[in-house]
Formats: structure tokens, C-alpha cells, sequence
């Protein structure tokens, strides 16, 4: 009986502190969303030169920290300040290279011409800046999101590359690149998989590059995918 009796106590003191242990659960009502994003996209070039065509994958690879700043008190409206990286190609058939006095020319690659690459290479520094909703909650890891907002970019290295009947050709800086290079961009989705839209709003040449004396004032649009993770 006495053994019985000490079980009981044992049983009845341990119990609660182990239910307690179990059903507590630490909400953190001061949390923030999406840290780190990580995309992948399809590069397209628009306002392009007549003539002017993309070949074969133009991709563009994308890494960065955002600070997730609530505005509200359930914390699902926020702004997000970043920096990331981001590396960029496009392959199309223009054609840079140096004229007979080493300046700077720009030509359509005719249809008939043999070449097996001809790629134009970007890469920037990058700070976004986004309005950011979303139905996240302290204890709900998958929700609907939509960041839209404004990034800044600067391309602190670029080349560009031909391989072909012309032989090899490569510049690792052309001199009429826009460096600076700003845009919107609008990421929509549900947990993981995201659709991401970046149009650029100035030219990725600047007014000094010419072709066929009109100057080539096509920017950049891209579609892919983005991740982003706490």
C-alpha cells in the first residue's frame, strides 16, 4: 500500500509538468518572413533593334538578404530593404566589336552567318526595396505572398564574347554599358514556388552606343521564379 501510495504521488506530480512541457508552445508574435531569396530567370530583351533576336537560354541567376520590416500589428504588411547578386546572359546577334580607329560598333549578325556563340555577360550588385503582403502568421509557414517594389542595380563587371566565321572575339568591359541600372519588380505565389517579373526602366546601353546611327535603347525584362527563405 505504501508503495502504491508513493506511485500515486510520483504519477500525479509528474504528469503535469510533462502536459505542460507538451501543450506549451512559444508563439513568436514579433516574427519576420522571407530573409533570403534566391531566383532563377529568363532574360529577355525589349525595345530591341530591328533585326535584333535571342538564341538558345538568355539566363539570370539571383541571391540576396532582404531585412523584413512589419508595418502592422499582425505583421503580414511589411517593406523589405536588401543586397544581392545577380548574374546575368544574353545570347542574341549583336554583334560588339572595334571599328579600324578601336571605338566601339555594334552590328545585326546576318541569318546566313556561321557562329556559335555571341553572348553579352552582366554583373551587378543589387538592392531591392519592396511593399511586401502576405497571410503569414506567427504559426503558419505556407501563405499566399505578393512583393512588389523597386531595385537598383549596379554592373560592376560585363563581357562580351563571339565565336564563329569571325573568329574569337571578347571584350571584357564595353565601353558604352549603362553601369547603372533600375527597374520594378513584382514577386507572386504560395509557399515555395513564386513567379517573379523584373522590367528595367533605362536602357542597358547608354546614349553613345550606336547602331545604323540610331542609338539601341533596349532594356531588360525578366520571368522566372523566386525562393525565398527565412
Amino acid at each position: 500500500m505504501q508503495r502504491l501510495f508513493i506511485f500515486s504521488c510520483f504519477f500525479l506530480l509528474y504528469f503535469p509538468i510533462n502536459a505542460q512541457e507538451v501543450t506549451d508552445v512559444i508563439i513568436d508574435s514579433l516574427y519576420r518572413e522571407d530573409q533570403f531569396y534566391l531566383g532563377v530567370t529568363y532574360n529577355l530583351l525589349g525595345h530591341s533593334p530591328k533585326d535584333l533576336s535571342q538564341s538558345g537560354f538568355s539566363g539570370g541567376y539571383h541571391l540576396g538578404f532582404i531585412r523584413d520590416i512589419p508595418l502592422n500589428k499582425n505583421r503580414n504588411f511589411a517593406i523589405g530593404l536588401g543586397l544581392g547578386i545577380s548574374a546575368n546572359s544574353y545570347n542574341q546577334n549583336l554583334l560588339i566589336d572595334k571599328d579600324a580607329m578601336g571605338n566601339m560598333s555594334y552590328s545585326i549578325l546576318e541569318d546566313n552567318s556561321t557562329y556559335s556563340k555571341n553572348k553579352l555577360t552582366t554583373y551587378l550588385v543589387e538592392w531591392p526595396l519592396e511593399i511586401r503582403w502576405r497571410t503569414s502568421t506567427p504559426t503558419e509557414y505556407k501563405f499566399w505572398r505578393i512583393y512588389s517594389g523597386f531595385k537598383l542595380g549596379y554592373i560592376f563587371a560585363h563581357s562580351s564574347k563571339y565565336k564563329g566565321e569571325l573568329g574569337d572575339i571578347k571584350y571584357q568591359n564595353v565601353d558604352h554599358m549603362n553601369h547603372l541600372q533600375y527597374g520594378l519588380t513584382l514577386s507572386v505565389g504560395y509557399n515555395t514556388w513564386n513567379i517573379h517579373c523584373y522590367y528595367t526602366l533605362n536602357p542597358i546601353f547608354s546614349k553613345a552606343a550606336y547602331l545604323n546611327s540610331g542609338s539601341i535603347d533596349m532594356n531588360v525584362i525578366k520571368i522566372g521564379l523566386m525562393f525565398y527563405i527565412l
